[in-house]
């Protein structure tokens, strides 16, 4: 599988605390991924470094084809690159509806004026529609997002990424408050689009992790401590002692 994202030698510090030591890392471009570890880890660091939000000390972060380097690129500029990134809280349009939520989401030119003068076309709409089976959520097309339960609103908000049709995905803890049924839908619809792009997700949940069936990485104080099945990295002696504070 070609590499996607290769994150090398990448080390981050905060007032002389390492947050990320070091760090390599890779992803092919269909793969779906789950990243672990315990608090103060390196997860979010490590999302806001690809994204752009934090700058490393030193090391190399390179992306796609071309392997272009993305320290230095602004957040938006790397949004733009392909790289889509979903928060734990969910951010939708309230006062929206679901198919209104889509339609903004879609790639398209953002200049204010094309904003304000922006019709849907049949096109548009029919990938809303298709978005909308996607996630889930086709009969809910014409509700407001604030009506929506938690686990919908996740589940629009993913919809909304998938509309820019990033070619990574970081997706920090999905299933959070979310029921058990919630919970595998979510499973379902990570597990579809990780069949066409890279998806990572930074998750707790054991349980969570194990319905995802992928590659783990288990980063510790900031470096990957094992990578493997779940089943592979919990048999891991040196995991077992970070996660039962031995």
């Amino acid at each position: 599988m070609k590499t996607l994202l290769e994150v090398s030698g990448v080390t981050v510090s905060f007032d002389g605390f390492r947050a990320i030591n070091n760090l390599s890392f890779q992803i092919g471009s269909a793969e779906m991924r789950a990243v672990i570890g315990p608090n103060g880890a390196g997860k979010t660091t490590f999302m806001d470094i690809v994204t752009g939000k934090t700058k490393p000390d030193e090391g190399h972060i390179l992306w796609g084809d071309k392997s272009i380097s993305l320290i230095g690129m602004s957040e938006a500029r790397i949004a733009q690159a392909g790289i889509g990134r979903k928060f734990q809280k969910p951010t939708v349009f309230e006062d929206q509806t679901v198919q209104e939520n889509l339609l903004l989401a879609l790639r398209k030119d953002r200049s204010p004026l094309s904003v304000l003068l922006y019709r849907p076309n049949r096109r548009d709409l029919d990938r809303v529609t298709e978005l909308a089976q996607q996630i889930g959520l086709p009969d809910q097309l014409l509700r407001a997002a604030g009506e929506l339960s938690h686990g919908q609103k996740q589940w629009l908000e993913i919809g909304m990424l998938l509309a820019q049709d990033p070619q990574l995905l970081l997706v920090d803890e999905p299933a959070a408050g979310m029921t058990l049924a919630e919970r595998e839908k979510t499973t379902t619809i990570l597990a579809q689009a990780a069949k066409t792009r890279a998806v990572v997700v930074v998750e707790h949940d054991m349980e969570f992790v194990r319905r995802l069936d992928c590659k783990v990485t288990v980063l510790h104080e900031g470096a990957v401590l094992a990578e493997g099945s779940l089943d592979h990295v919990t048999k891991n002696q040196d995991v077992i002692d970070v996660y039962l504070g031995r």
